[in-house]
């Protein structure tokens, strides 16, 4: 009998892996080059981590998680995000003794169970970035501009590296956005800070109740528990009644509106084209003050690329002091359709290899088993045939696999050669044995 994968839990094949590798190395450097270093967090947590850290009202918590006992009857969750275990590491390894910001990022899958659609899954995978210990408004902004940054590296063709001419370069203007956006687009708004919070949530209620008969069953419920959840409501009627709801933007303490003025100061200096977005909140009870999602105009309805704000208050939740922190995080999946829309699947179709070892006879299998464990370890990527295949068919398998065919029979061997061919130009010329497998690089570039 055969036995499938779980529903919703994806096979990742190699001709997709190059193009997950080449986006995860361009995450890697983004993130670095603003000082964040990696952390690699447990995919197994107790289940308290996230009904605490991200709130038991939430969809995430009540609906979405995979929960079960170990063998000792431990309640323990598949992690569905990323944000409260981090902090929960922060705390447990006394980060925050260090007295100084904390820059982490990480990569890797979380686990949801909601409906399987494209981009979504229920094994999906997230990147994100969480700067942990200061409150500076300018941080925010940072957190903001990397993201953009992040999406400018991955979705402009240019390689970021290249110097272009200067007067051509993108840079900010005094007065807005950057002269070229790419089409990318900031939401942002203010949630306000726990003080903020009873009043604003009185207003939604008030408001709401007025229109309860118009809501989703499952906003009613919310009108109840927590009406700033009604706001992330994905169904029409609700997104049509909360853009007529109270804005938490003018529910906020002098404190936070200030900060909120500083954050889109800091927006305006850095030329990130932002809109003030009433009715983003972000889906997890965490968020405090900003909150933010970095959009495509080029998506359609469906438009956010990865999202984030501020939870200066988890910290302190999960036990540690109180502890400001902003962060987002982006979604693999949903990233992979995006760029590979904007560029193809270019990335994915180029040779994995530098050579293919085309032997002919069985003393030129023996001797081509030498030379290429003697090219891998000078760093040249080199296989051959195993399928008894014809020099015909083994080349055609060359001409989509590698950029060079090497090709190996008697009479090479007989001189002391091999015949090295270009894949891509035709040229062929022979080539010492010796001084191949001394001087490799200079044959195979």
């Amino acid at each position: 009998m055969r036995v499938e994968g779980v529903r919703g839990m994806r096979d990742i094949l190699p001709e997709e892996t190059l193009l997950w590798q080449n986006l995860e190395a361009e995450i890697r450097t983004a993130f670095s080059l603003y000082g964040y270093g990696e952390i690699r967090v447990p995919l197994v947590e107790r289940v308290e981590l996230f009904s605490r850290g991200v709130g038991e009202e939430t969809e995430v918590v009540d609906k979405q998680m995979y929960v079960f006992p170990d063998r000792k009857g431990l309640q323990l969750a598949l992690r569905p995000e990323a944000t409260a275990s981090v902090v929960r590491a922060y705390v447990e390894h006394g980060l925050y003794a260090r007295g100084d910001l904390a820059k982490l990022y990480y990569l890797g899958p979380m686990f949801r169970y909601e409906k399987p659609q494209l981009g979504r899954q229920r094994q999906f995978h997230q990147y994100g970035v969480e700067a942990i210990g200061s409150l500076d408004p300018a941080l925010d902004a940072e957190v903001m501009d990397l993201a953009w940054h992040l999406m400018e590296r991955l979705l402009v063709r240019e390689p970021s590296s290249e110097v272009r001419d200067p007067e051509l370069r993108d840079e900010p203007t005094a007065n807005g956005p950057r002269s070229t956006d790419h089409g990318l687009l900031l939401r942002v708004n203010s949630i306000g800070c726990r003080d903020d919070r009873p009043a604003y949530r009185e207003a939604l209620r008030g408001y709401f109740a007025a229109h309860e008969e118009e809501l989703c069953p499952e906003c009613r419920r919310r009108l109840a528990t927590n009406p700033l959840r009604i706001l992330d409501c994905k169904e029409e009627r609700c997104r049509t009644l909360s853009r007529g709801a109270p804005r938490s933007v003018d529910h906020l303490c002098p404190s936070c509106r200030q900060h909120f003025a500083d954050v889109q100061a800091n927006l305006q200096a850095l030329g990130l084209a932002h809109e003030l977005d009433p009715t983003l909140v972000r889906g997890l009870d965490y968020y405090t003050r900003t909150v933010f999602e970095l959009c495509s105009r080029d998506l359609g309805a469906q438009d956010a690329l990865l999202g984030g704000g501020r939870y200066d208050g988890l910290v302190e939740l999960l036990g540690g002091p109180p502890t400001p922190a902003v962060g987002f995080a982006g979604g693999m999946e949903r990233l992979v359709i995006v760029v590979s829309a904007h560029h193809g699947a270019t990335e994915a179709s180029e040779p994995a290899l530098d050579l293919y070892l085309v032997p002919i006879g069985d003393e030129a299998r023996r001797e081509g088993a030498k030379l290429m464990a003697a090219l891998r370890r000078s760093g040249i990527s080199a296989d051959t045939d195993y399928m008894g295949r014809s020099v015909r068919k083994a080349m055609t398998v060359a001409g989509r696999s590698a950029r060079y065919a090497a090709i190996l029979g008697q009479n090479e061997l007989a001189r002391g050669e091999i015949k090295l061919k270009d894949l891509a130009s035709g040229e062929e010329k022979g080539i010492g044995l010796a001084e191949l497998v001394t001087s490799p690089h200079s044959f195979v570039r």
